[in-house]
């Protein structure tokens, strides 16, 4: 059996969802597939942490960029494919609310979390239901709902060739006095909540307010901590875009997945910019489906 689980951008609420504030996730279309036929080549921790007795093997590749991580959440998307390949009541088109599915989302959560010590579980959710989703902590739970991405709002994708680890930078960030730490997280959570009602309420504009408030927490928490999330080419790339979009990090930041979003694609001027600050665009459709059977060639 095969199984496909989808890569995922962070949209808004990073590092504030850690905090109980919303997050909104969305599925790409770039897979993880993984096939019950041949045995793992690699096991990652978040495989090991799901006990399977026999792992299948698994294709990232499409998920990376040579040594390279995209940022795209692929420990997430390797251990929902190899549940998903062991599950044998799971669909080629699964419902929203299916149970196969929930299943499948609850045991690699707790994999991920075990494996990564921690985190909101977001990207697993994406992995698991596709689609874009809003998703916000409640007493260690996820609680998730389904959301329309304004289709007013153009977003380009760019990776700018390096990848962070999200277990370093909120190291960094948790360092800080916890007093300094509530003072920076209260604009992001609210930030966050703002972008959720915009989206919730189709006012694109509210969205982009909320994303730009975010980028420039990011960039306060970023400095007080000694963490680039909001890098020197991001400050950049926004400086030359001025008020036509915002230029923010997807997820922790630090120089992998930067997000260009705003009411038309940008302009072959932003472009080449952004290409000479060694970024390249990654076509991704955003609402992917989540993790679903494969037939077998």
């Amino acid at each position: 059996m095969r199984a496909a689980a989808p890569g995922k951008l962070v949209l808004s609420g990073a590092y504030s969802v850690l905090e109980g504030a919303p997050a909104i996730v969305t599925a790409v279309d770039r897979y993880v597939v993984a096939d019950t036929r041949r045995p793992a080549a690699f096991i990652t921790e978040e495989v090991r942490a799901a006990g399977l007795e026999t792992p299948p093997w698994f294709d990232a590749s499409r998920l990376r960029d040579g040594d390279h991580k995209l940022g795209l959440g692929s420990s997430a998307a390797i251990v929902v494919a190899s549940l998903g390949a062991l599950e044998p009541e799971l669909s080629a088109n699964p419902m929203p609310t299916d149970p196969v599915v929930e299943r499948l989302f609850q045991r690699a959560r707790h994999a991920h979390r075990v494996a990564q010590g921690g985190g909101s579980g977001i990207d697993v959710a994406a992995a698991s239901f596709g689609g874009t989703l809003a998703a916000r902590l409640v007493e260690s739970e996820l609680q998730i709902q389904r959301l329309a991405w304004p289709p007013a709002l153009h977003v380009q994708v760019w990776f700018a060739g390096s990848s962070v680890k999200t277990s370093e930078m909120l190291r960094l960030i948790r360092a800080l006095p916890p007093q300094r730490y509530d003072q920076l997280m209260a604009p992001l959570c609210e930030a966050a909540s703002s972008t959720l009602r915009g989206l919730e309420a189709g006012d694109a504009d509210r969205v982009l307010r909320g994303l730009a408030a975010q980028r420039d927490g990011f960039g306060d928490l970023g400095d007080a901590a000694g963490a680039p999330i909001l890098t020197e080419a991001t400050r950049r790339l926004q400086h030359r875009a001025g008020n036509d979009f915002v230029i923010v990090p997807s997820g922790a930041g630090g120089g992998d997945v930067t997000l260009c979003v705003g009411y038309t694609p940008p302009s072959t001027q932003l472009e080449a910019f952004a290409i000479d600050l060694g970024h390249r665009c990654l076509h991704l459709e955003l609402g992917a489906a989540g993790v679903h059977r494969r037939k077998t060639p």
